[in-house]
């Protein structure tokens, strides 16, 4: 069964595992270090995943993914941005969808935020397609926004606003 959790000492392993993994961390942000070492998933474990909306996926309590929700400051405290990665062997079941859709619902019940969104590299389709399965709509392509590998990328901007209360 999927379920988030806080991240624990015992995901040390299938966290340097899985963040080794070049066709994880393609797209992700280059502030995760590559190799990844044991130093790097101890301070993930013990600092770096301090905050309430960033949640490990677990199935059966294994490591499996992470996601989070990162608040904005200043005038931007009512947006937040989506990040999120899996295991490959998990991909392509809903899992990211699953795991997303339960942080979400908890930011725009228990929190203030009232604005999420997430940035995607243009060669990211299958990121793209998770977030409108979510609802995220597309606000705009960001022209070489993105510089990764000695290379530019656009990236695609999606946002998905809190339902409004139906009472």
């Amino acid at each position: 069964m999927i379920s988030l959790r806080d991240f624990q000492q015992q995901d040390t392993e299938q966290l340097i595992s899985i963040l080794n993994d070049t066709s994880v961390t393609q797209f992700l942000s280059s502030k995760i270090p590559s190799p990844y070492t044991a130093s790097d998933a101890n301070w993930w474990i013990t600092e770096g995943s301090k905050s309430e909306l960033i949640k490990a996926i677990t199935l059966d309590d294994q490591l499996i993914g992470c996601v989070s929700v990162i608040q904005g400051e200043f005038e931007f405290n009512r947006s937040a941005e989506l990040g999120y990665w899996l295991a490959k062997e998990y991909w392509q079941q809903g899992i990211t969808a699953k795991a997303a859709t339960m942080l979400l619902e908890a930011v725009f019940t228990k929190t203030n935020i009232v604005r999420v969104f997430a940035y995607v590299c243009e060669d990211n389709p299958a990121s793209m397609k998770l977030l409108q399965k979510l609802g995220f709509k597309q606000d705009a392509i960001l022209k070489n926004a993105m510089f990764k590998q000695q290379q530019f990328f656009n990236a695609h901007l999606f946002s998905l606003i809190k339902p409004h209360n139906k009472n």
